[in-house]
């Protein structure tokens, strides 16, 4: 039996109105004399007043470094200016970007690494994943934060379509753990149930809730804990498998066919579509709840052409040939994939 390593969150805090507290949610956390803060422009002109007024509170100093973009060469300088930095712990403030980077960071460097995420557009705030950009743009295994600090009073002030991707990457839960079943038959892949149990749990939640939110508005704190058992689930797993099938493998092709176009949980919803239909899911479902949800469910909602889609089908397997999906069952074709995506309405 091959040995299974899990790494998870030491300490997780959601509150509301609650960003003057960061500075002692790092005290509890290790103690930190410094920190390197790893943040984009606008969210440093929102909250860098009060995330400095709560370490100078608790008397931890602090760097603040910008993060522009996840081109390599761009992460490259940050990790070479952090590493003069040397500071006890790494925090990364924002969206999927600085996050990102800052996992990464703290992952080469060695140091612990805390998330406090600003919009809940996906499940990368408690996971152990990050997405570069590369020659093939997928997701790289770095490390678990040790903490996630969530103000929902910052989240919600974050653009809707944030929370609206937020659900659609947890709606993508569902082909992830059936594409993960099917790698386990047949490829004898390890399989964790307990994992792909608590993955299931978070789409569900966003299944569930979906009428409501349509009639009430998304709720950002049941989403933010939904997005966080996600990350969880996949740091149990050892793996992104219970949060990312052939969905995931579909969005990456788009970002390499079309970089930027479209939002990461947008992207995976519109993949769940198609491929629940593979699936022989109830495709119909998830087309319903993110419409309910705000979510697009045609390419043209998010600004992507027909051509686009076919061809990220026939593409998106190639990205990740060693993961089973569902997509190495069906050949895609130009022609199957066409077809696919004109019967779920996609274009």
């Amino acid at each position: 039996m091959q040995s299974h390593t899990m790494e998870l969150p030491r300490l997780i805090e959601i509150g509301e109105k609650n960003i003057n507290d960061f500075g002692k949610f790092l005290i509890s956390l290790n103690k930190p004399k410094k920190v390197s803060l790893i943040s984009g422009t606008n969210v440093q002109k929102v909250l860098r007043k009060k995330i400095e007024k709560s370490l100078k509170s608790k008397k931890i100093k602090f760097i603040w470094h910008t993060s522009k973009d996840n081109q390599l060469k761009s992460l490259n300088q940050i990790q070479k200016d952090v590493k003069k930095d040397n500071s006890d712990l790494i925090a990364g403030i924002g969206g999927g970007r600085s996050v990102d980077t800052a996992k990464l960071i703290s992952f080469n460097l060695g140091k612990p690494f805390v998330s406090l995420p600003t919009a809940a557009s996906h499940d990368g705030m408690a996971s152990p994943f990050v997405s570069v950009k590369s020659d093939k743009p997928h997701s790289i295994v770095a490390t678990a934060p040790m903490g996630v600090f969530v103000d929902i009073d910052v989240i919600k002030k974050a653009p809707a379509k944030l929370l609206a991707s937020g659900c659609g990457d947890l709606i993508a839960n569902i082909i992830a753990v059936k594409d993960w079943q099917l790698g386990h038959k047949k490829k004898k892949e390890y399989y964790g149930r307990y994992a792909a149990d608590l993955a299931m749990m978070s789409a569900k939640i966003v299944m569930e809730n979906s009428s409501e939110f349509a009639k009430k508005g998304l709720d950002a704190r049941v989403i933010v804990e939904a997005l966080i058992s996600a990350g969880v689930a996949s740091c149990i797993a050892g793996s992104s498998r219970p949060c990312s099938g052939a969905e995931h493998l579909f969005s990456h092709a788009l970002d390499k066919i079309a970089p930027g176009v479209g939002l990461h949980g947008e992207k995976c919803g519109i993949g769940s579509i198609m491929m629940a239909k593979l699936q022989g899911q109830d495709w119909k479902k998830i087309v319903n709840t993110l419409k309910e949800v705000g979510a697009p469910t045609t390419a043209k909602q998010i600004g992507l052409e027909p051509e686009m889609i076919i061809e990220a089908l026939t593409i998106a397997q190639d990205l990740r040939p060693e993961r089973y999906t569902i997509l190495k069952e069906n050949k895609m074709t130009r022609k199957r994939a066409e077809n696919l995506a004109k019967s779920t309405k996609i274009i």
